[in-house]
């Protein structure tokens, strides 16, 4: 007991790419500028719904909510990458890197539940429309948002809690791109079985659950938007609802390819593209798919440069 105390991990080495020998500076600017592109795609969005009453609505109050999601998300995980492209790997230390897996895994969950609250709220502007205002208020949009948030942030919790009682003892270094869960696990010298099992299990619901409501509601939402007489209006119903299924589909697909399958199966590099795509990429383009097929967004964004 006490060599193992004496080796014990007290900081890791995040190596992100690992070894990009000449190119490192190439990955850098790129991902640098993915960055600055997601904040200010993201910030704009909220700022437009802020300051333009045309935009003050539920549905683009919780598009407000995603993009801030999508803000902790990026900032939580984009700078320490940034910092171990351009210099090889920089440390991290245990402390750190369990409140990084905390912010991502928080985040992640509450969008899961966010993203059936925008659904619901499509079907109710949908499905019925004279009773949307008196349903969706400001009290019954203000617990809906805040829920995600609460859920996320609580349930995790659990699983942070799992990893603190790990013991690190062997090697440091994390071959990832931010301090994730699975890394994790094969780094420590404990029995991870019983805590691998209850993310599988707890992920499932927290997949099926909100994907299986999104599609009943949508369901719903397309049988009401055939029977709309005006060409103009189902345009309009089609084009709203396909920019929420494209970031369903992004969300939930890739967070599939993560949780869903053992970590056995998941070999490192079809590891490290998944959750680039989930903390990098899904952050900068659900900005742009709202803004480019929303005419809404669109005037508000010529007024504001105007």
């Amino acid at each position: 007991m006490s060599v193992r105390n004496q080796t014990r991990v007290t900081e890791f080495i995040l190596l992100g790419f690992g070894n990009l020998k000449n190119f490192n500076i190439i990955f850098f600017m790129l991902f640098l500028i993915i960055f600055i592109l997601t904040l200010i795609g993201n910030l704009l969005i909220i700022l437009l719904v802020s300051v333009t009453p045309q935009l003050q609505s539920p549905m683009y109050y919780f598009l407000c909510h995603l993009s801030l999601s999508d803000l902790v998300i990026a900032m939580n995980t984009l700078p320490n990458l940034l910092g171990a492209i351009l210099l090889g790997g920089i440390r991290m230390t245990y402390v750190d890197c369990l409140t990084q897996l905390y912010f991502f895994c928080s985040t992640t969950v509450t969008e899961c539940f966010l993203l059936p609250v925008m659904s619901y709220d499509r079907y109710l502007a949908i499905c019925n429309p004279l009773r949307y205002s008196s349903i969706m208020d400001i009290k019954c949009r203000t617990c809906l948002s805040l829920w995600p948030w609460l859920l996320g942030f609580t349930l995790d919790l659990i699983g942070v809690f799992g990893v603190s009682n790990y013991d690190f003892c062997r090697d440091n270094i994390i071959d990832h791109v931010y301090c994730d869960l699975s890394p994790l696990q094969k780094l420590s010298c404990s029995d991870t079985s019983i805590l691998e099992l209850e993310t599988f299990l707890f992920s499932m619901p927290l997949f099926l659950f909100p994907c299986g409501f999104i599609i009943v509601t949508y369901v719903y939402i397309f049988l009401a938007i055939v029977r709309i007489p005006s060409e103009i209006g189902k345009q309009k119903a089609f084009s709203t609802c396909s920019s929420h299924l494209i970031v369903v589909g992004t969300f939930y697909g890739t967070l599939a390819a993560k949780y869903m399958t053992p970590s056995k199966a998941n070999t490192l590099l079809m590891n490290k593209m998944v959750s680039l795509l989930h903390t990098v990429f899904t952050p900068l383009f659900n900005p742009i798919i709202y803004s480019l097929r929303n005419q809404d967004i669109k005037m508000a964004l010529k007024k504001v440069i105007g």
